[in-house]
């Protein structure tokens, strides 16, 4: 007996709302190209920022995308110039953001 069966022995009248809906909408959002985003590394000041740059979509797909990833990395950073500053070394969270989220992600100086 797995957990969903014990939890409906102990809820029978419980109904499973779909919540999967809404996040997938939330993603479809945005727009998914075929080239890839360029995910590099600087120092500025002496201080690392992960640069984001290459989208070809609307620039406000590109702001909520800066803004979703400053919200899970808990971090600062900006978007200018079609490009997302992010402060700190973070390329490889980003990374694995980005490819969950579908967009193809190239690695770029180190």
């Amino acid at each position: 007996m797995d957990l969903q069966d014990q939890l409906k022995n102990l809820f029978p009248d419980h109904v499973e709302e779909e919540v999967s809906e809404e996040k997938t909408s939330k993603d479809k959002d945005l727009w998914l190209q075929d080239d890839p985003i360029i995910c590099k590394y600087e120092k500025r000041k002496g201080k690392p920022i992960t640069i984001l740059e290459g989208y070809t979509g609307a620039t406000d797909d590109f702001k909520k995308l800066a803004k979703e990833l400053k919200q899970k990395l808990s971090v600062g950073g900006s978007f200018k110039d079609d490009k997302i500053i992010i402060q700190g070394d973070y390329r490889d969270k980003i990374m694995t953001i980005l490819k969950a989220k579908g967009f193809n992600v190239k690695r770029v100086g180190g």
